[in-house]
């Protein structure tokens, strides 16, 4: 995208944008930005232009353009924030801030990165929607140009687009965005999947006309009927959504009804139920498939009528009728306010609709755990919705997946804190039954004392209702919750053996708590026990912590003059994470026999001309070092050094049951482990599995076992092994 594309495209729009103003900010970051280029090797510049486009096309006002232009000078060069809110204004300042990226903040892992980065955004979002309008547009150019990446980052991208961003254009009602991100994601994650898929959607060569066949006798009989202001066109599932009910839901193609679809938009609400019965009465509905979300619309502003058919040659299609306010709705979302409406009307609104971001983000108040936090947003904003109704009839909307104490705790906490049982259509159920859409809960409270379980943490789904145990626990059991965590800490660092003293255990823990931003010991025993805080991020500091300590004591207690002697000889140097006996710096090649990884016993080969080739001790070829004599002394001893900060690689020999989705689902696996792969080849065995030889990158044997293990958990996948 050129600028002088961009204004003509402005200009031609008829909305009157400040020209100057988006001139000006064009100017300073063309100047800024200048010598940057992108991965594809195209000027940087072009990148927010492109952004800015997609922002024209939703029709944002001209505070959103300015800012899509300027939205990487703050985090890519010398301009300050400060300096854009001199040049332009504190709202334009507002948006840039907010879409900018936390990169200068060390923190520890890439998931914590990413949950800080999104935790930002949401809060810039909830004082202004435009920041997340243009940060989804932002993402939408980066992936539509995803070539320019390496193939992990695509991976990488394509997995948090999938999660968060898609979810989240979906929340606020942009469905073109957001199907438009899921084929993208779809189409890095699983090629030969959207290949399939797209082959099933275009491979009947009468479809486009069969749709528009329909269109034609559709329209005919509206206009019999005297809705001659009737607008109606076909559409074509998006390759995500039907991929989705295939391979992920397991459901067979003839048992979709809503690959095409017709589209009827009228002028009100009447005319569309009037539509309704026409359809009703030229084809033949098919019994549970109709929806009315006129009536009841989803948590993101849709609202349609939809209702599933039979045509006259026998094939199932969707009929979707609604008006034009709510189909701008269902396409732009959010953005349809600034597009239809020249601004946004009724703020009072606008904060309702927006109410979900607030309270997603008052939901993490009560986790120190940022991993937590994403995994618990990323549940938040999972797509599908189910709509269940209270005794009174009180429609209460819950992600997919929530259980009866989710549905309790989002009526109110008082009432999923005396909860202690449920009725789903008058019926008894157990406390971890998963709600559907259409059924009627009944809550069953117990006295007022009563409180939830802890057990109820690893049973709900929704942030909303872990945010309200979590509190209830800390409020009303601060004593209880520091014995708890206390206990259970005592217990895993028991079971990993770290055994220490009466003497070394307080000033261990205190030293822990610390490390975990905790003032003391019994600060970091209550977090444990509520729930604030995961275990296992704790015990992982406890390791390290352990080790270190040990390694002290064992230099505190070696005699006098072991120290003396061992003081002035010269530490070895490593060679590629390897320290070799009485050779310094030297060539160092791991033999791809056996693949040595840190956590391995490992020895040295002295070879003529490239170095020493490491083996594991248990190799084979290491193992002849004792029976060939002729190169028995060019084995040298060899062994890890402590400061290893390259990955190494490992093959992984997987077994799977051949689904036509083993190979996608371990992909998708590794990479939601952050597991780059360097080589993947898959065949089918004669008896009808799949066996796979993946080559990975791994830190040490402890992240390769760990590998391995969720590996083995992963839905058809019956063996792993190292090789």
């Amino acid at each position: 995208m050129k600028y002088d594309e961009l204004r003509v495209m402005l200009k031609e729009s008829g909305k009157g944008y400040d020209m100057e103003m988006i001139e000006k900010a064009y100017l300073l970051a063309e100047k800024n930005h200048n010598g940057q280029f992108r991965k594809t090797g195209e000027p940087y510049i072009e990148h927010p232009l492109s952004v800015a486009a997609i922002l024209a096309e939703l029709g944002m006002d001209s505070t959103s353009i300015v800012a899509a232009i300027l939205h990487d000078v703050v985090e890519d060069t010398a301009v300050t924030l400060e300096e854009i809110e001199k040049e332009f204004n504190d709202e334009v300042a507002l948006l840039v801030d907010g879409v900018t990226k936390l990169g200068q903040i060390p923190l520890s892992t890439q998931e914590e990165q990413q949950a800080e980065n999104l935790r930002k955004m949401l809060l810039a979002m909830s004082k202004d929607i435009r920041v997340m309008i243009i940060k989804l547009c932002d993402r939408l150019h980066n992936m539509r140009t995803y070539e320019g990446w390496k193939p992990q980052k695509q991976r990488d991208k394509a997995l948090e687009t999938m999660d968060i961003y898609s979810s989240i254009a979906h929340r606020l009602g942009m469905s073109k965005i957001k199907d438009e991100l899921q084929d993208i994601s779809l189409r890095i994650l699983d090629p030969i999947g959207y290949d399939e898929v797209k082959h099933i959607i275009e491979r009947d060569i009468n479809a486009q006309a069969l749709v528009d066949g329909i269109v034609g006798s559709v329209k005919e009989k509206l206009h019999e009927f005297g809705l001659t202001n009737a607008t109606v066109f076909g559409r074509v599932k998006s390759v995500y959504g039907l991929y989705r009910k295939l391979y992920i839901q397991g459901r067979d193609i003839g048992d979709i009804y809503d690959i095409y679809a017709v589209r009827i938009i009228l002028d009100n609400m009447s005319e569309c139920y009037n539509a309704l019965m026409l359809m009703h009465d030229m084809f033949r509905p098919i019994p549970s498939r109709f929806k009315d979300y006129i009536s009841s619309p989803k948590s993101n502003m849709y609202q349609s009528l939809h209702t599933s058919v039979i045509g006259r040659d026998g094939i199932p299609f969707e009929i979707q009728i609604r008006t034009w306010d709510m189909h701008y709705t269902a396409e732009y979302g959010i953005a349809a306010h600034w597009k239809y409406k020249s601004g946004l009307q009724g703020q009072d609104n606008m904060d309702e609709k927006l109410a979900w971001v607030r309270q997603m983000l008052e939901n993490q108040q009560d986790t120190d755990d940022n991993t937590e936090l994403l995994a618990s947003i990323k549940s938040d904003l999972v797509p599908e919705d189910i709509y269940v109704f209270t005794p009174k009839g009180d429609v209460i909307n819950l992600p997919a997946g929530a259980t009866v104490i989710d549905f309790a705790y989002a009526i109110h906490s008082a009432v999923g804190n005396r909860m202690v049982g449920a009725k789903v259509n008058g019926r008894m159920v157990s406390i971890d039954y998963k709600v559907n859409t259409g059924e009627i809960i009944e809550v069953v409270t117990g006295p007022k004392d009563k409180g939830p379980s802890r057990d109820w943490l690893n049973i709900v789904t929704t942030s909303e209702a872990k945010s309200k145990i979590r509190s209830w626990f800390k409020k009303e059991r601060k004593e209880e919750n520091i014995i708890e965590g206390k206990a259970a800490l005592d217990k895993e660092m028991r079971r990993n053996l770290i055994n220490l003293s009466d003497e070394d255990y307080d000033p261990f823990v205190e030293e822990l708590a610390r490390r975990q931003k905790f003032n003391t010991k019994e600060e970091l025993f209550a977090a444990l026990g509520y729930g604030g805080l995961q275990l296992s991020k704790v015990l992982f500091k406890a390791r390290e912590a352990w080790t270190k300590m040990q390694k002290e004591k064992e230099m505190a207690e070696q005699p006098l003059e072991n120290k003396v002697v061992t003081a002035p000889i010269k530490k070895p140097k490593s060679s590629n994470g390897v320290i070799v006996e009485g050779l310094d710096n030297c060539l160092v090649k791991f033999s791809k026999c056996c693949s040595p990884l840190p956590g391995d016993e490992i020895v040295g080969f002295i070879t003529r001309g490239f170095g020493v080739s490491i083996h594991k001790k248990s190799c084979v070829n290491a193992q002849s070092r004792n029976i060939d004599e002729e190169n028995r002394a060019r084995w040298v001893k060899a062994y890890w050094a402590d400061d290893i900060a390259e990955d190494f690689k490992a093959g992984l020999e997987i077994v799977a049951m051949d689904n036509g989705m083993a190979l996608a689902e371990v992909s998708t696996a590794l990479g939601n482990m952050r597991v780059p792969i360097y080589a993947l080849n898959a065949k089918q065995t004669s008896d009808k599995r799949l066996a796979m030889s993946v080559t990975v990158g791994v830190t040490n044997t402890d992240h390769l076992n760990s590998i391995i293990a969720k590996l083995k958990k992963t839905k058809n996948v019956i063996s792993v092994e190292r090789n």
